[in-house]
């Protein structure tokens, strides 16, 4: 397994490098955002739980076969304390044609304060149906 980068970013910026990794398909890259532990987890839409970076790696490997995952963020909502960060959000796919319906998918993003900086321990992604689910917290009001 080739050595790790370095990365020391805040919980949002390795969201975000993790999303720019999916968009150039490199592996490399986005491995170097997973934590340093084997019971790191994934689930991909559809898919089972994979656990452990041999795992994660190989799935990774295969989708990125058939080319990079375009994925915007959206209705990012976090919860974050000293260790970990939680990260729910919205992905939404590019259209390829207007005969292809929207696809949303609800992903959590857990991130892990580490030594070496933030890192992912969980991405869990599953298909929402319909269309895109409202951002309920921009119009609530607790008080």
């Amino acid at each position: 397994m080739p050595a790790k980068k370095q990365f020391n970013g805040t919980p949002e910026e390795a969201e975000a490098a993790f999303y720019a990794a999916l968009a150039r398909a490199d592996l490399d890259a986005l491995m170097a955002l997973w934590a340093d532990d084997e019971e790191i987890v994934c689930i991909h839409p559809g898919a089972p739980r994979l656990i452990g970076h041999a795992a994660i790696r190989a799935s990774f490997e295969a989708i990125f076969e058939r080319g990079s995952v375009q994925l915007h963020t959206t209705q990012l909502h976090a919860t974050h304390n000293v260790m970990t960060a939680v990260h729910s959000v919205i992905e939404k796919t590019d259209k390829t044609s207007d005969n292809m319906p929207d696809i949303h998918i609800l992903a959590t993003n857990v991130y892990l304060k580490t030594p070496h900086g933030w890192r992912i321990t969980m991405h869990h992604a599953s298909v929402a149906a319909g269309k895109a689910p409202l951002d309920l917290f921009k119009a609530s009001v607790l008080h």
